[in-house]
């Protein structure tokens, strides 16, 4: 009976706000647990950032949890702390026993005694006086009594009250007389309004983390969904493009890396389209390149072959002409395989020092007399100044001289001249072949070594000639540009680094 009675008359100290009073403070946290859309990708992606955001929240109401729980508790123990001191100073100048009656009457007129037990104790630890009930003669046992008295000085403790159970502060002050301990006042009060408040915040942030978990969820979905939503598409036209439907465009919904994607996707099927269209151009064109001479073969062997030709003009006529397309089969198979061994990695050079101008020379001697059988004016202005030798394939270097007169003939022939200079500009060499020919559309220019262009030129060719020279040219180091000249035609300029004396 008497620890029920001191039960229910030690009432918390009303020190911890109402519920209302609580700050509005949204705890950082993020959304819970949710039901994962259709997709692997997206489900891993929701359940991996809400497994995380859980954790977020579990921590976040822990820690604001625990922090209300010591601000509570510190601040009762500070309120308790300042009231036995108070108290205490109050008997200083009397001694155990003079004291007594006045602090008998300190303990009936405590307006608190409601929430906050006074005990008075002797020097021992005995209670004398007590705000619940009278248990006088009983031994008040706490750490901070003991304390207190030891030590000379406040000292407080939570703990549990051994006769009723419950969670309890207390604060134990020393009164001193001529600097010997005569008593104790003890201030006292219960946790349980406390903790039941605890209980009510840890419910109330949970609930709003719980909301907070929705909300993010929510949010996560929807992100999540604006993310893989484009990369689905994305997916969707790359397996198209990878089906075959070349040139397949993707709308452009945004402006930003997604947007990049898209972009870089469209171009991507831009550009296969149309390396599959010019890969079906090539075909045809070399199909037709060599139909043409094998014809020409065809039927003059058999013209030759059956007798029907018996002139020996028309013989020798006939016999050249397959001679001449002969070369021409064998050149364009030369320049096959010369691209199929740079498409493969195979291209190689056999580098050795060479002396350029020689090399021009032995082209543009090859080549003169092939264009004046054809009414074609070959000009050859040498080079004033002695060149030094330069690293090069002479043979490779010779396939670029005979390819570009070859062009040179075949697109400007019916300018009735080529020109062709050499020169040393600063560390460079020169060389310079000019038609005096139509000339190339201004918007065909950018694409003219581009592997199988051929433009809106109607000459026979494989379009590979230019970029065949263009990749032997790079690989020594050099440059080729193809421009139109000033007063029509068309201008190859070449430009090979000299090896330096010493280097």
């Amino acid at each position: 009976m008497e620890q029920e009675s001191r039960r229910k008359r030690r009432r918390s100290l009303p020190i911890a706000p109402k519920r209302e009073d609580l700050p509005a403070e949204e705890i950082p946290v993020e959304p819970p647990a949710a039901r994962g859309p259709k997709g692997r990708l997206r489900r891993r992606w929701l359940l991996n950032t809400l497994a995380v955001t859980l954790v977020v929240v579990a921590i976040a109401v822990s820690a604001f949890s625990l922090a209300m729980y010591s601000y509570y508790t510190s601040t009762i123990l500070a309120t308790l702390e300042g009231k036995a001191q108070t108290a205490a100073g109050m008997f200083r100048n009397y001694t155990e026993t003079t004291y007594l009656s006045t602090a008998r009457q300190f303990v009936s007129q405590f307006e608190e005694k409601n929430y906050i037990e006074v005990q008075i104790l002797n020097a021992g630890g005995r209670v004398l006086i007590s705000s619940m009930m009278d248990i006088a003669g009983a031994s008040a046992r706490g750490p901070d009594v003991n304390a207190a008295i030891s030590e000379k000085r406040v000292k407080t403790n939570i703990g549990v009250d051994p006769d009723t159970g419950d969670s309890i502060v207390s604060a134990s002050a020393p009164v001193v007389y001529n600097n010997t301990v005569v008593g104790v006042v003890r201030m006292v009060t219960s946790l349980r309004e406390v903790q039941a408040q605890m209980l009510r915040i840890v419910a109330v942030t949970s609930s709003v983390g719980l909301v907070i978990l929705v909300v993010m969820g929510i949010i996560a979905s929807y992100f999540i969904r604006s993310v893989l939503d484009p990369v689905i598409r994305v997916t969707e036209t790359a397996k198209r493009i990878a089906a075959g439907s070349y040139g397949v465009q993707m709308e452009k919904r945004s402006d930003d890396e997604m947007g990049e994607l898209v972009d870089s996707i469209n171009d991507m099927s831009m550009k296969i389209d149309q390396a599959e269209r010019t890969q079906s151009e090539f075909i045809s064109s070399v199909s037709h390149e060599l139909r043409t001479p094998l014809t020409a073969i065809n039927g003059w062997a058999e013209t030759l072959y059956n007798g029907e030709v018996r002139d020996a003009a028309d013989v020798k006529k006939g016999m050249g002409i397959i001679v001449s397309e002969a070369q021409r089969l064998t050149r364009m198979v030369e320049e096959l395989l010369e691209f199929s061994r740079m498409e493969t990695g195979r291209f190689k050079l056999s580098v050795e020092p060479i002396d350029i101008l020689a090399e021009l020379e032995d082209a543009v001697y090859t080549y003169r007399e092939f264009f004046r059988r054809k009414g074609l004016e070959l000009a050859y202005t040498e080079c004033e100044e002695e060149l030094p030798l330069i690293s090069g394939d002479p043979e490779r270097l010779r396939q670029v001289f005979c390819n570009l007169l070859d062009n040179a003939d075949k697109h400007g022939g019916s300018g009735g001249r080529v020109e062709v200079s050499v020169g040393r500009d600063g560390d460079e060499v020169a060389i310079r072949i000019r038609d005096h020919g139509p000339g190339v559309p201004e918007e065909e220019l950018p694409f003219i070594k581009y592997k199988f262009y051929k433009g809106s030129s109607k000459a026979r060719g494989s379009g590979i000639g230019l970029a065949v020279c263009d990749e032997i040219v790079n690989s020594h180091g050099g440059t080729l540009d193809i421009s139109n000249a000033p007063g029509g035609g068309c201008a190859a300029t070449l430009r090979l680094p000299i090896k330096v004396e010493g280097a």
